[in-house]
């Protein structure tokens, strides 16, 4: 899933491109299966149009709880780039946050006994803006992630300079 080099400015480039581990959609999938056994009973109960009523309710709850997070989960992204951090989503209605890595003043990871099961985490990047700072649930490789950061804020405030005595 790269991020489109169009919105990209002149001498930037992503480092990282990521979005929300795929464990996110377990509980989605777990309500479908419930939903459908609870209609496939329901449906052995009644006849005629309260089937019809079922089915119906089925489908809702397939939209509800699949269909929101599915397109929440393929829609939503955050990429680093050499300059900044960006946060985008949705699909017809779009919503952005963008945070120059100049001010980023931290990034931190947070990894629970089932994070560490699935490979995935919580990214903190905190900033100094009055919203203190963003947290980036389920984030794939976390670790690695912000250890890629890490290296680009270093990079960003001259760490890479070398003092030759000159």
């Amino acid at each position: 899933m790269a991020y489109p080099t169009k919105l990209l400015n002149p001498g930037e480039h992503v480092v990282v491109s990521t979005r929300t581990h795929p464990k996110a959609l377990i509980l989605p999938g777990l309500a479908v299966v419930v939903a459908l056994a609870l209609a496939l009973v329901a449906s052995g109960l009644v006849d005629g149009a309260a089937r019809i009523v079922v089915w119906v309710l089925f489908l809702a709850v397939v939209v509800w709880f699949v269909a929101g997070p599915l397109l929440r989960w393929a829609t939503t992204t955050y990429t680093f780039t050499n300059r900044r951090f960006i946060k985008r989503s949705g699909f017809i209605a779009k919503e952005g946050r963008t945070i120059p890595l100049n001010r980023i003043s931290g990034v931190d990871f947070e990894i629970g006994v089932i994070d560490r099961v699935f490979g995935c985490g919580t990214l903190v990047v905190s900033d100094a803006s009055t919203d203190g700072s963003v947290e980036l649930h389920d984030i794939p490789r976390v670790e690695q992630v912000q250890l890629q950061v890490s290296e680009q804020l270093h990079l960003l405030s001259g760490g890479d300079r070398r003092d030759d005595g000159a």
